[in-house]
């Protein structure tokens, strides 16, 4: 008896027929082997009723290297490399099973259901036929009519699959060989035929997978490689790309189209690390180079266009170069709108620029995409912040300078307007009040933005002098009136020396 759920079991549920190998008796004298085969067969039978198919393997190699006229061990193995799911290796041992036994109906059965698998229909129903014709047993005989029913509806679907293909009607050869792939599931060729109708609908990517299925079914098929290498390259993804094509010359090194595709893809990819490297290491200018570099190595595929220009647009904006980031930024999302890196790198530029509004723009716009990404959220707080900011002080507009002006630009515009500015200049009451009040607003904003501290927290939309926006309150400790800057020196870097300057 064969135990429910043993491995013997599974087996007979996907091929009932396969349940005569548990009660194939071993006949010594038929098949003339030693006592040692039939040690082997016997253990081997056992530690495939165990499901220990390595070890059931081992034991079945023995029996046929002991007796290579021996039928049953045959049979035996190429049942083991079935429950192993190795097809292709079980198929011989089939046919040598019946160039031994003619009228072993259950291993041309077996024999038949894998071809037919593979898609080899005329071979299938060959043997379909045999079998009818051998005295089959009554299950036998039904499961070879009902596999000789489906292989001939295969080759009526597989003629019509062919005459869509060649009129040039994808849409329907695809349907056609759908119904064909789910009975003929080995089938390379069909496989590489429904690629073809795929790339023809624009569905690289359907495609793909069923030529990286095709290259598994088929020995050295070094067009499903080259094929599978030039999708992903149009697709953009030059390292599968590069990987798939590599695939490719490993079987013929010497394949022309092959090797000329991949000095293509490694020169690109080469250029993509390079760029991606400097990236890293906040070279940006350079890294710009690189993928302009990228863009004139290949301008005929639109993706690394966009790609490159993403990342152009990147280093711009991480370079504090606004202008030319919202420049190029705009141009990424006129072909992509949705592209949530280009919207974080704009609204960034945007920030820098001031134009808050359009910055929150953008960064909502790359939320509805995103809705889980921290970075958005926190550049979409800080635009805010900022926005509300400028309707108060801003220490950048009051010396006049960018929001990304190093700290020298700072200290030249603070002592210009510390000069124009400081109320000694003025003789008129209302003028001097008037110059003390823009004096400390001077002051301040020299203060706050020449110390990295006061400025990192200004440019998070938190002012330091407001004491409004310091947690805890306590007033604030930054405060100044006029008469503590009289006597500041405005040409001072905040040493220990300090100079009284009087203003006739």
């Amino acid at each position: 008896m064969v135990a429910p759920g043993s491995v013997t079991s599974r087996l007979g549920s996907v091929f009932p027929f396969l349940l005569v190998l548990v009660d194939l008796q071993y006949e010594g004298a038929e098949c003339g082997v030693n006592a040692d085969v039939e040690k082997h067969l016997e253990l081997g039978k056992k530690l495939l009723a165990a499901g220990q198919l390595a070890d059931a393997l081992s034991q079945f190699h023995a029996a046929v290297d002991g007796d290579p006229d021996n039928y049953i061990a045959y049979y035996r193995r190429a049942t083991v490399f079935l429950a192993m799911g190795k097809s292709k290796a079980a198929l011989p041992d089939l046919t040598k099973v019946i160039e031994l036994k003619m009228d072993f109906t259950a291993a041309r059965l077996q024999r038949g259901h894998l071809l037919l698998k593979q898609g080899k229909l005329d071979e299938a129903e060959d043997d379909f036929k045999k079998v009818l014709k051998s005295n089959p047993s009554e299950n036998e005989e039904k499961e070879a009519q009902s596999q000789l029913t489906k292989s001939d509806e295969m080759q009526r679907l597989r003629s019509q699959a062919l005459d869509a293909f060649q009129s040039g009607d994808y849409i329907a050869a695809i349907a056609f060989l759908d119904k064909i792939l789910e009975v003929c599931v080995w089938d390379a060729e069909l496989r590489e035929l429904r690629a073809e109708c795929f790339i023809k609908e624009g569905e690289p990517r359907k495609a793909i997978s069923d030529l990286k299925a095709a290259s598994k079914l088929k020995n050295d098929n070094t067009e499903a490689f080259y094929k599978i290498s030039t999708l992903y390259y149009q697709l953009g993804d030059h390292e599968l790309s590069l990987s798939e094509v590599r695939e490719c010359l490993k079987l013929d090194q010497d394949h022309k189209r092959c090797f000329a595709h991949y000095k293509q893809v490694k020169k690109l990819n080469k250029l993509i690390e390079s760029a991606e490297e400097l990236i890293r290491d906040g070279r940006y200018t350079d890294a710009t180079s690189k993928y302009e570099s990228v863009m004139k190595t290949e301008p005929t595929i639109a993706e690394y266009t966009v790609r490159s220009k993403e990342r152009i647009c990147h280093c711009f904006s991480k370079d504090k170069k606004p202008v030319e980031a919202i420049r190029i930024c705009s141009e990424v999302l006129q072909m992509e709108p949705d592209n949530v890196n280009a919207l974080k790198d704009r609204a960034e530029a945007y920030l820098i620029e001031e134009m808050y509004d359009e910055a929150i723009q953008d960064y909502e716009t790359a939320q509805e995409h995103n809705e889980n990404d921290q970075q958005i959220r926190e550049g979409l707080e800080k635009a805010q912040r900022l926005l509300k900011q400028s309707q108060k002080r801003d220490y950048y507009k009051i010396l006049g300078v960018k929001r990304n002006a190093k700290k020298q630009e700072i200290i030249k515009a603070y002592r210009k307007l510390a000069l124009q500015w400081h109320p000694d200049n003025f003789q008129n009451e209302e003028e001097k009040k008037k110059a003390e009040k823009k004096f400390i607003d001077i002051a301040a904003a020299k203060e706050v933005l020449s110390d990295p501290e006061m400025r990192k927290k200004f440019d998070d939309g938190e002012d330091p002098l407001d004491a409004e926006s310091q947690q805890g309150g306590g007033g604030n400790p930054f405060h100044r009136s006029w008469n503590s800057w009289q006597g500041f020196n405005p040409f001072s870097s905040g040493g220990p020396f300090r100079f009284k300057f009087h203003f006739n």
